[in-house]
């Protein structure tokens, strides 16, 4: 309950924050944190996630809504467009587009997510230093603020930096470890309502109102303006959310689910755009806030929105006296415990290889320059392109040498078919077509040979066989069959056999020459191993 409450106290200031950023009434920005909050946090499946407002969705919205030419205060245009964000949102989840996350590498959502709390530091840059940086872009925000440091405002940054002092402090602490983020947002606020220093408050962003939420009314006549802003909308979002699962474990140790996370942020908008909230997402800053108090279950996130609600009742004019230099030094803290959280990450993507490298490079750069949506579907392609790379490099061939007392030897494949003896190769692969140049290079040469027969293993391997595949196990079987040399395929599975039977490859093996995979290892292998020698006209079971 303690982590809601610091929860909902911080969503206060931010959240007006973000609603002015883009354009819209501060107001707006609570009503964003109570019914989308509680209603995301009882369905998510990373539960300490909290949906609200973030910036880059206030942004965005600002922006569709721009286009459609529609007042940034018509409730009915707000409304409706925070349905139908949430709308996308549902049938995504409901469709298991979720899934599409597990082709983003650890290499790439570390490279997005330590973007994305870098994108929290410098959006806070102003209020943590009193200097506004003019580039739009997150790297360009953080440099433009180191080379004017002559334009920060002295009392801003000692307030910012008094925060973080408190909260370092009381990080020391055992007991008091889980309020430190509190105990420093009312102790700063407090000492400076008694010094009074010269820094920007949270009611000079707007005066906060006494009230729950007011009922809002879609408007149908915006649909057809809005629809495809949704879905952009909608993106931006899931691809904010996509990156909390990674960096915010559930602390039962659970798996987190994309697509039910998806859904969950999609009920989230649909009830929230009845209640005058504007479109919300996944906010890695609000959760990071609820994790940094010690949150533990989904009834973090559940308390924070009801916190919220009350708090806006009961003392919301007093809310309004939290310096903006505290929230601005708080989420400083967030963001660097965030990137920090990463650390380990980053070190282990660095050691990898030189592509994961680059693939967690190109996806921080492309966080810090570009919109979220296109960040995230660069950084899947990079998954896409890498996973290609190292399956294309994980096929090979290598021999299988009985060794005369009922077992096999595991060798290189030989570059020659051996005459008067059978061969037995076994591929590893995945059947996947990139890996076929390099196989058909390294299958051995049947020139020359004599009294020979290649017994096939694809036990284990071939899962997801391509054409390319297939018509190279008929080149394959061709080339053989014009020096005399027979070629049995064992370890197939079924769905493999029937692949084959469709494709009309079996016809070219020979129907006796495929040998079905069985429950006991290497028994195919054994079975494959004795028709191939019969073919070469020796006795079943006679070694070479």
């Amino acid at each position: 309950m303690s982590s809601g409450f610091v929860t909902g106290l911080f969503s206060i200031p931010e959240g007006m924050a973000y609603a002015s950023i883009g354009g819209f009434a501060a107001p707006l920005g609570l009503w964003s944190g109570v019914v989308p909050t509680i209603v995301g946090s009882v369905f998510a499946r990373t539960v300490l996630m909290v949906t609200t407002l973030t910036s880059a969705i206030a942004l965005s919205s600002q922006s569709v809504l721009a286009a459609a030419g529609l007042d940034p205060g018509d409730l009915g245009g707000l409304a409706t467009l925070t349905v139908l964000v949430g709308v996308v949102m549902l049938v995504m989840g409901l469709l298991k587009l979720g899934s599409v996350m597990s082709f983003v590498s650890t290499a790439v959502m570390t490279g997005f997510t330590t973007g994305i709390a870098l994108q929290i530091v410098a959006g806070v840059i102003k209020d943590a230093t009193g200097y506004a940086p003019t580039p739009h872009n997150t790297l360009g925000k953080v440099w433009d603020a180191v080379v004017h440091v002559g334009g920060w405002d002295p009392a801003t940054v000692v307030v910012a930096l008094a925060t973080v002092a408190v909260w370092a402090a009381f990080r020391f602490v055992r007991r008091l470890k889980s309020y430190a983020t509190l105990i420093a947002l009312l102790v700063v606020s407090v000492v400076c309502a008694v010094v009074r220093p010269d820094v920007e408050l949270v009611q000079d962003i707007a005066a906060i109102p006494r009230s729950l939420p007011p009922f809002s009314l879609p408007d149908l006549s915006a649909v057809p303006a809005l629809a495809a802003g949704a879905i952009a909308i909608a993106l931006v979002g899931l691809a904010q959310a996509a990156g909390i699962g990674a960096a915010v474990r559930n602390p039962d140790g659970s798996r987190p689910d994309a697509s039910k996370d998806f859904a969950a942020q999609g009920l989230a908008n649909i009830a929230g755009g009845f209640f005058s909230a504007l479109p919300t997402g996944g906010s890695l800053s609000r959760t990071g806030v609820g994790t940094s108090a010690g949150a533990q279950t989904r009834w973090s996130g559940i308390f924070a929105g009801v916190w919220l609600a009350l708090l806006v009742l009961a003392v919301g004019p007093v809310a309004g006296q939290i310096p903006m230099a505290v929230i601005g030094g708080l989420l400083l803290v967030i963001g660097g415990e965030l990137i920090a959280g990463r650390a380990g990450d980053i070190v282990l993507v660095l050691r990898t290889s030189p592509l994961s490298a680059t693939a967690m490079i190109v996806t921080f750069a492309a966080t810090t320059q570009l919109p979220l949506q296109d960040a995230i579907f660069i950084g899947a392609a990079l998954s896409i392109l890498l996973y290609a790379f190292a399956e294309s490099r994980r096929g090979r061939l290598v021999q299988l040498t009985p060794d005369g007392d009922g077992g096999w030897l595991i060798d290189d494949a030989p570059q020659q078919i051996p005459s008067d003896r059978t061969t037995v190769l076994h591929y590893v692969g995945g059947g996947f077509f990139a890996e076929i140049n390099r196989l058909e290079d390294e299958w051995p040469d049947a020139r020359g040979s004599h009294d020979a027969a290649v017994v096939l293993s694809l036990r284990g391997s071939a899962g997801i066989p391509s054409a390319t595949f297939l018509r190279a196990f008929e080149r394959a079987c061709l080339r053989l069959r014009e020096h005399d040399v027979h070629l049995v395929l064992c370890g197939v599975p079924p769905i493999l056999h029937r692949l084959l039977e469709r494709s009309g490859t079996l016809d070219v093996l020979g129907h006796d020459s495929v040998v079905l995979e069985t429950p006991r290892l290497m028994e195919s292998v054994t079975t494959a191993y004795e028709i191939a020698e019969r073919a070469r006209g020796r006795k079943p079971g006679v070694q070479p």
